[in-house]
Parts: C-alpha cells; structure tokens; sequence
C-alpha cells in the first residue's frame, strides 16, 4: 500500500452530484497494490489514525487527530500504484485489481473508522475532483 497524507485545512472530494467533505484534518491518498492484505490494510489504519502532525502550542508536531478534533477523508487512487520509471506511460501491473481492491479498500475504511471515528471517503472507480488546502504544506508518504 502507498499512501499520500496531507493535513489540511479542508478537503473534498466531488464525483458528479455525489461530494464528501471534512474541515480540519488529513486526507488520505490510498493505492492498493497486489500484494497488499487486510493486515498491511491494518497497520497503514493505525499508523494514519495516530500520526502526531498537527501543531501544539509551541509548534511542534506533538498532537494527533483526536487532539484536534480532525477528520480523514480517505480517496482510492490506484495511480499510487502506478510506476513512471520506464518509458513515458505509466505503467500499473503492481495494482491490485479493481473488484479485489474494492473489497479491500472497504475493509481499510471500516479500519480507520475503527481507530478515528470521524472518517469520509471518495468514491470508488470513479472520476473525482479532489481540491483541498494543504495546512503548512505537510505531506507525508506512507509506504509498506
């Protein structure tokens, strides 16, 4: 699994009518790949949910998600698991196919919910418009 986590100050995401949004938080960028399984779908949940990057008031990144009141929206992006190294198209065998990552990225939400209740989500296997405010900027990637 790739993960890009941004904190932000809001984010959404829009597909058609359908748009889930959150304020304050981080947003959660997730490629499933082949070899991804519920338990790297586990670990990736508790490592995001007690991540400690949001500012105290010395400035220093010492408060998570719960001390701040934060929210996560989570977005499938399979792109994540897309390789530009050769040649100039992207290529995607390391993603995990679409009904399989479906699956599981369902069970990674339940996950994440399980560790911070206040979670939304993309949309899957669908055209999205993401726009957001990166609070700093602040961006990590996760990788396992």
């Amino acid at each position: 699994m790739k993960a890009v986590i941004q904190r932000v100050k809001r984010a959404s995401v829009r597909s058609g009518e359908l748009e889930s949004a959150i304020g304050p938080g981080l947003l959660v960028l997730a490629g499933l790949e082949a070899s991804d399984t519920e338990e790297t779908c586990a670990w990736a949940a508790a490592k995001i949910a007690s991540l400690r990057v949001f500012e105290d008031d010395a400035g220093k990144m010492n408060l998570g998600l719960a001390d701040v009141g934060g929210e996560i929206l989570a977005i499938s992006q399979f792109t994540l698991a897309g390789s530009v190294a050769r040649g100039r198209r992207p290529s995607f065998d390391r993603a995990m196919a679409p009904d399989a990552a479906r699956v599981l990225f369902r069970r990674f939400l339940d996950l994440l919910k399980a560790q911070h209740p206040r979670v939304k989500s993309g949309f899957f296997q669908e055209h999205m418009e993401v726009e957001l405010v990166n609070d700093g900027p602040v961006t990590f990637i996760l990788e396992r």
